[in-house]
């Protein structure tokens, strides 16, 4: 009944996708990060702090992310055949242990 998409703050795989280097194998999981940072680069660009930035971009990652599980066949047929499912974003900090909910979750299709 719940699926959560889970990142975290200060995410090395987020780092890596916005240095600007190619990292060999794992660049095809960070391709969709940095799609993610360049459709929200204003956003970004205006975070002075940088680990404040690559914070928000984790966020931003897990909203896509959730976007992205709502869209696949399985969550798509299982809303077709009326099952209660919902998919939830969290981010885990580190730093204090707490989990922060984003607020994007999805519990049926939208266009």
């Amino acid at each position: 009944r719940h699926v959560i998409v889970c990142g975290h703050y200060g995410c090395g795989g987020v780092v890596a996708a916005t240095d600007n280097r190619r990292h060999g194998l794992i660049d095809h999981w960070l391709e969709p990060i940095r799609d993610t940072a360049r459709a929200h680069a204003t956003e970004l660009d205006a975070v002075e702090d940088a680990v404040a930035r690559i914070d928000r971009l984790c966020e931003l990652s897990v909203i896509a992310q959730v976007k992205r599980v709502a869209e696949t066949p399985i969550v798509l047929d299982a809303w077709n055949r009326g099952q209660d499912l919902t998919v939830f974003g969290l981010v885990y900090s580190l730093e204090d242990g707490l989990l922060r909910d984003l607020r994007c979750e999805r519990s049926s299709p939208r266009a």
